[in-house]
């Protein structure tokens, strides 16, 4: 069964969250604060981390931050009372895969959750690859490397560069993007497709490889080199 560890230092929140996954099928563990969940992380398989990001010993930059030093695969999905983009912006530099604003509808929270676990879960039995220039994707081992050489992509910028690549030559909209990675169905002024693109192509483009083109407005498109004799 997939495990879902609850990070809050709010019981409320906390109880509220893992009755609500578990009627949704999940099982959860809990913990109060980011020194008790790395505990957790460290002695049981979790498949999604759902972290506060202000909580008391540990808050959840600190897990975060943590965690992804020796673990780039685990989905983390961070909750902030924060409006600041700032805030949002350094959790997802750290490595986050998603963020919900508190307060938040359990329905959109159930959503962004199993967003995240079927684009981290859905995969395995596919034997899968990709290729782009000297960029090359295997999704059956969940690799990717230019020119040989591997590239360290998290669980959403991988899925991203996946949408991508997978429909070489054609626009994928941002709506696309938002429905398919993030579970968004609804209208919203998020800047996390953005977010990633700009992530992405720092990992990507290189040697003169550009490949990611912004389509003004609308979307993105990933472009095949063209070569010169």
């Amino acid at each position: 069964m997939t495990t879902v560890l609850i990070v809050d230092d709010e019981s409320g929140v906390r109880d509220l969250l893992s009755d609500a996954l578990r009627f949704a099928g999940y099982d959860t563990e809990v913990a109060s604060h980011g020194r008790e969940a790395l505990e957790f992380w460290r002695l049981k398989r979790i498949d999604l981390c759902v972290v506060d990001i202000n909580m008391p010993t540990m808050d959840g930059f600190e897990f975060l931050e943590i965690v992804r030093k020796s673990d780039l695969t685990t989905p983390v999905l961070l909750l902030s009372a924060r409006d600041a983009s700032e805030d949002i912006a350094r959790g997802l530099r750290y490595g986050a895969d998603d963020y919900v604003r508190k307060p938040f509808s359990v329905e959109e929270l159930l959503l962004r959750v199993g967003a995240i676990l079927r684009r981290t879960q859905g995969a395995e039995d596919d034997v899968i690859t990709y290729s782009c220039g000297p960029l090359t994707m295997d999704i059956d081992r969940h690799e990717v490397t230019f020119a040989g050489e591997a590239i360290e992509l998290s669980a959403t910028e991988f899925r991203l560069l996946e949408m991508l690549i997978s429909r070489l030559g054609r626009l994928v909209t941002r709506e696309q993007l938002l429905r398919d990675i993030w579970g968004m169905d609804f209208e919203t002024e998020t800047t996390v497709v953005d977010t990633y693109i700009s992530y992405l192509r720092r990992k990507v483009h290189r040697d003169n490889f550009t490949p990611i083109t912004t389509v003004r407005g609308v979307g993105f498109k990933m472009i095949e080199p063209t070569t010169t004799t």
